[in-house]
């Protein structure tokens, strides 16, 4: 039986009922969420959207891509939960009212960023898109490998999980570069910024867009960006689809000026039947998988920002849904 310490030692969370949290993903297991969840905050009061209850309890919403007015029934909100990396779904909402909003730091989902664009550029580096090609004609066709350091990578956008994807490739020996908007700092990555963008495009052979989607990057990866880099470099989008010009990168690819892609995110989702990049034996596509929460590791840092904002404090991670990140 606990002595008085023991008690005292226990959190406010612990003690007291931190309220109820209601949760809402058309793709995520909201069962798994519920039991990691309840295992950190035995007191939560856990409700899965459409059984919300009295919405007045509503203290905490963790959600991916809520729908239109989803956050109206709720006057007693005080924090919102991203379930996901990007937040451009809880841009420009009428609904949402004025609450902190987080992202998830999760070190699975950066791992298995890391290891999507990991393969999509080492799948370049390596030529293997060549060596598919002779397979399918029964040609033994040698490409003679290439150093890894003379092999120059760029990632736009450096982010939590762009800064994760540059210093991977990087301590795997690319030479990598890296561009954002604003002056970043990374071991092992030469950063630029601002104006410098052109001088950094035309170093580039493979670029990795992992730009998050607001309104000063919708469409910013346009025809000029493609002609900037060297000819036939290899471009890779594992951020949103609506930050590239699709048809300026469909022209880019059927001149070689873009001599290859490999798309996770599209304008689209699921991508038409008809959409010029099925026909195309240049790209390769997979259906916006390069990342997802891991709730295994992610529950943690939920549990961490609601206890933090039952006992008044501000939650970590927090994200600005106007600026877009």
């Amino acid at each position: 039986m606990p002595n008085s310490q023991d008690e005292k030692s226990l959190s406010a969370a612990e003690i007291k009922p931190v309220g109820a949290l209601v949760f809402y993903s058309e793709f995520d297991d909201p069962h798994e969420w519920r039991d990691l969840l309840k295992s950190e905050l035995p007191s939560l009061d856990f409700r899965v959207y459409p059984d919300i209850g009295d919405p007045e309890d509503v203290r905490y919403v963790l959600a991916w891509k809520p729908f239109p007015g989803f956050f109206a029934p709720f006057p007693n909100l005080a924090l919102v939960t991203n379930l996901g990396a990007g937040i451009d779904s809880l841009a420009g909402r009428s609904d949402l009212p004025d609450v902190p909003i987080a992202r998830l730091s999760d070190d699975g989902m950066i791992a298995l960023m890391k290891s999507y664009v990991l393969f999509s550029v080492i799948r370049y580096a390596r030529d293997i898109p060549s060596f598919e090609e002779a397979k399918r004609v029964a040609e033994w066709r040698y490409i003679h490998p290439r150093p890894l350091h003379r092999i120059k990578v760029g990632i736009m956008g450096l982010g939590h999980l762009g800064s994760a994807v540059a210093s991977a490739l990087a301590n795997l020996g690319f030479d990598v570069l890296g561009w954002d908007h604003e002056q970043k700092s990374i071991p092992g990555v030469r950063c630029l910024f601002g104006d410098a963008r052109g001088e950094f495009l035309s170093q580039v052979e493979i670029l990795v867009n992992m730009l998050p989607l607001t309104p000063q990057t919708r469409g910013l990866i346009d025809g000029h960006v493609f002609q900037a880099l060297p000819k036939g470099a290899k471009f890779i989008n594992a951020s949103r689809g609506p930050v590239v010009d699709e048809p300026a990168l469909i022209e880019a690819l059927r001149s070689g000026q873009i001599g290859g892609a490999t798309l996770d995110v599209f304008w689209t989702e699921p991508l038409p039947a008809d959409h010029p990049f099925w026909q195309m034996d240049n790209v390769l596509i997979t259906p916006h998988l390069a990342s997802i929460t891991v709730p295994e590791t992610a529950a943690r840092d939920v549990a961490e920002n609601i206890r933090r904002v039952h006992e008044g404090k501000e939650p970590l991670h927090l994200v600005n849904p106007r600026r877009g990140y």
